[in-house]
């Protein structure tokens, strides 16, 4: 019994870790592409840009959308890529 616990705790250990690393990529990011940004389909949507994503072997261009916000006056932080730990490390986007 007191095997099988230790076996859960560690699993959910390891899982925790998992959730929360974060990929190194050892090349910068290209410049942003420039978008043209469509009319917006209604009063409460919000822009959020483009962003380049990196899916193991390059980047890849993820266009912008228009979204609802979760809440009235929250405002949309673009995800940016981060100098760091030797290379470079995406910061996701969040409504604040």
């Amino acid at each position: 019994m007191k095997r099988k616990l230790m076996a859960v705790i560690f699993g959910v250990l390891l899982t925790a870790a998992a959730a929360s690393a974060q990929v190194v990529v050892r090349i910068g990011p290209p410049p942003p592409q420039r978008e043209v940004i469509p009319v917006r389909p209604g009063p409460n949507y919000v822009w959020t840009p483009g962003y380049h994503r990196w899916d193991g072997g390059r980047y890849v261009w993820v266009p912008g959308a228009y979204v609802v916000p979760p809440r009235a006056r929250a405002r949309w932080v673009p995800g940016h890529w981060r100098h760091r730990h030797g290379g470079y490390v995406w910061v996701e986007g969040h409504w604040r």
